[in-house]
């Protein structure tokens, strides 16, 4: 193994071991975190931090991998188009899923301080004057 690829090697299990720590994180987000959108965003960061960086580790050490033969190339192109799908549309898919729970006042924001497209679904707490 050239220097080379002993290096591309490491940086492939580093992003294995990065994902599969934000995949813990992530999960442990959607068990304390309170409302639906701050889930959400849990969520989110599972989907790419937990699934795109250990798909592109995934591929790079498909790259590394003489076992393979030429099929290296083939299932590391296809690690990365996957990731880069995963990328562009988990934001995309996120977004779309927060603006239709928004929009049919199905999940109230709490704590909220602004609301700028619909002030009732601001849920205030009254704060006791002593």
């Amino acid at each position: 193994m050239t220097l080379v690829e002993i290096i591309l090697e490491y940086i492939g299990l580093a992003l294995l071991c990065l994902g599969a720590i934000a995949s813990l994180i992530g999960a442990i987000g959607m068990h304390r975190l309170r409302n639906f959108y701050l889930r959400l965003h849990a969520a989110t960061v599972i989907t790419i931090w937990g699934g795109v960086y250990p798909i592109v580790g995934a591929s790079i050490l498909a790259m590394v991998m003489p076992e393979l033969g030429v099929y290296r190339w083939f299932m590391a192109g296809a690690g990365f188009v996957t990731a880069f799908i995963i990328l562009i549309l988990a934001p995309a898919g996120s977004h779309a899923l927060a603006r239709a729970v928004h929009r049919s006042r199905t999940a109230l924001v709490e704590p909220c301080v602004y609301d700028a497209i619909d002030s009732e679904m601001c849920v205030k707490k009254e704060v006791s004057a002593q």
